[in-house]
């Protein structure tokens, strides 16, 4: 194991794509103490931290083919890790501890990462919501949210009563707040990250 103490990251990446077990050990050994760390600060639970590191290390391994880092590794491991957090709290979030940690994971290790994940994972989970309004509503809510037009201009283009449009809108906005909870979490964690973006 001592050769695999000298190598970069990237080394052992690629070789963790490889299926080289000693590869995987190493990352474990140099960030796992780190994670587990952090993960506890955020959390009330060391339980829960251990278990968020520990998942995220079985699925770093059994997803080690498809793993894309494009940044430092350590980088990313925290920004996974913080993924993990807030949707450890999202499912605790009835529990006031757990509701009042949301507001301490305004720190990023990478900012763009960070972002490139989340958003990612939001515009999925608004994208699966809109997918349950009807045809006409997720229209409406798409010129509106996506086109930037106006209740008048979208009237016109749909050949329709402005009020149809706003009932139509007050339909879609009325869903999205209903099944969005954690999108609303994710916008918390996300500073800067405007609930505005989204409905």
């Amino acid at each position: 194991m001592a050769e695999y103490q000298s190598l970069h990251d990237q080394q052992l990446i690629d070789l963790l794509k490889e299926d080289d077990e000693a590869a995987f050990t190493e990352i474990y050994i140099r960030y796992a103490e780190n994670l587990v760390g952090f993960a506890s600060s955020k959390l009330y639970c060391l339980e829960d931290a251990h278990d968020i590191i520990h998942d995220l290390f079985v699925t770093l391994w059994e997803e080690r083919k498809t793993q894309i880092v494009h940044r430092k590794l350590e980088s990313y491991l925290f920004t996974l890790v913080r993924y993990r957090i807030i949707d450890k709290i999202r499912r605790n979030v009835t529990r006031e501890d757990y509701a009042g940690m949301i507001s301490t994971l305004s720190q990023s290790y990478d900012p763009e990462v960070e972002r490139q994940i989340a958003t990612k994972e939001l515009q999925q989970q608004v994208n699966v919501v809109l997918e349950g309004l009807s045809p006409r509503v997720k229209e409406v809510y798409k010129l509106s949210r996506e086109e930037h037009l106006t209740i008048k201009e979208i009237a016109g283009k749909l050949e329709v009563s402005e009020q149809t449009v706003k009932n139509q809108l007050t339909v879609a906005l009325k869903h999205l707040r209903q099944s969005l909870t954690y999108i609303l979490v994710w916008a918390l964690y996300l500073g800067g990250y405007s609930s505005s973006h989204l409905y």
